[in-house]
């Protein structure tokens, strides 16, 4: 079924290019049958103009300029046929449609020039994305993983959010965040709290601690980046969470960011107490970092979000309901929820983001903890 399916696969480019192909020279031969059979004071040859500004649309400049080449041919055989091209008027059709074929192949070339640009900063972006955020695995320590990432930039992957996940002395610990900005200007300071977690999070260190530590790291980098002006202004919220293997249980430390819903089968949404402290970079000489310790069973989804996600509004300015959406998928599987969400949630925007958006499932599994062979830090993106 396989074999089948791929031999049944999407046409080559150059099989798209060569069936729309026709249509522009469908349409040179159509005028020019059409102005010769129509009395000689009806001049149907400027519209030739219509098949070469067509093509540029599938083709590169050398198929454009060809088809020009054939407009320009079609026009001439035109004169000649109704009473040589000597004539003032068919002199000037001809001309006219020579320049205008030759400025439609010189916007082709732009365009084709245009798209190559596209392409390479396309390949940057994907570069970049697997550069600071490793996919996540399907399963680590007693969990099943599945993720998002939607970024609000068109020509970018990434942006502000972030997430990543490693493994710690019988636990798994998740990072989860978002960097005031958005798109590829604030993939720096995402890079700085990636680095940071991914240094300091495999440490058997409290989670409080563990804040403390990126709280440092980012102020560190802004006093180093930050002009006079900009004081203040860079920071990042971000949710710790670390999951151990034997107990039941979730513990979570917050900067700033929203609150985990946690799913439970039967279609029951609950959003955990949290105690948040200030986003880090604020005030990081300063803050203490509270630890919420919540009951997380087998069989349970913790589902962590960016502001991203329930900050999307809709034509109407409402904002996007996760709590009551994700109360239908409670039974779904991690990545059946992802599908769920990335499908409703793009209808809810009208198929475009205002901000980044990144979304993580956890799902806790009965089984046994299966054992990691590798490097113990795995991160993400979606």
């Amino acid at each position: 079924m396989a074999h089948r399916l791929g031999l049944a696969g999407p046409r080559q480019p150059w099989q798209s290019t060569h069936a729309l192909l026709f249509l522009p020279v469908a349409l040179i031969v159509v005028i020019t049958v059409v102005d010769l059979r129509t009395p000689t004071d009806i001049h149907l040859g400027p519209a030739l103009v219509i098949a070469p500004a067509l093509t540029p649309s599938f083709a590169g400049p050398k198929t454009t300029a060809a088809v020009g080449a054939l407009a320009v041919a079609a026009q001439v055989f035109i004169g000649i046929h109704h009473g040589g091209i000597g004539t003032t008027n068919h002199i000037v059709q001809i001309i006219t449609l020579s320049v205008l074929v030759v400025l439609t192949v010189l916007y082709s070339a732009l365009r084709e020039r245009r798209q190559a640009q596209l392409a390479q900063v396309r390949t940057v972006a994907e570069a970049a994305q697997h550069v600071l955020m490793w996919p996540l695995p399907e399963q680590i320590g007693t969990l099943r993983i599945a993720s998002l990432y939607l970024a609000a930039e068109d020509e970018a992957q990434i942006g502000g959010d972030l997430y990543a996940t490693t493994l710690s002395d019988g636990a798994v610990r998740v990072l989860i965040g978002d960097v005031r900005g958005k798109g590829l200007p604030a993939i720096g300071e995402a890079a700085l709290l990636l680095g940071a977690f991914r240094e300091s999070a495999p440490r058997h260190i409290p989670l409080g601690e563990l804040a403390t530590s990126l709280d440092q790291s980012i102020g560190r980098y802004t006093a180093e980046m930050d002009s006079p002006e900009e004081a203040g202004e860079r920071f990042a919220t971000a949710l710790l969470v670390e999951i151990p293997d034997s107990d039941p249980v979730t513990r979570m430390t917050s900067c700033g960011h929203p609150p985990p819903l946690l799913l439970s089968p039967g279609h029951v949404v609950t959003v955990p107490s949290l105690h948040p402290s200030p986003p880090l970079g604020v005030l990081h000489d300063t803050v203490e970092h509270t630890l919420d310790v919540f009951s997380f069973e087998p069989g349970d989804t913790l589902l962590l979000y960016t502001d991203g996600v329930v900050e999307a509004r809709d034509e109407r300015g409402r904002f996007y309901p996760l709590a009551e959406r994700v109360a239908r998928w409670t039974e779904d599987s991690p990545e059946a929820l992802m599908h769920h969400l990335r499908r409703d949630l793009l209808a809810h925007v009208g198929g475009r983001l205002g901000d980044d958006a990144a979304l993580i499932a956890l799902h806790r599994t009965l089984g046994e903890r299966r054992r990691h062979h590798g490097r113990g830090d795995l991160s993400g993106h979606g």
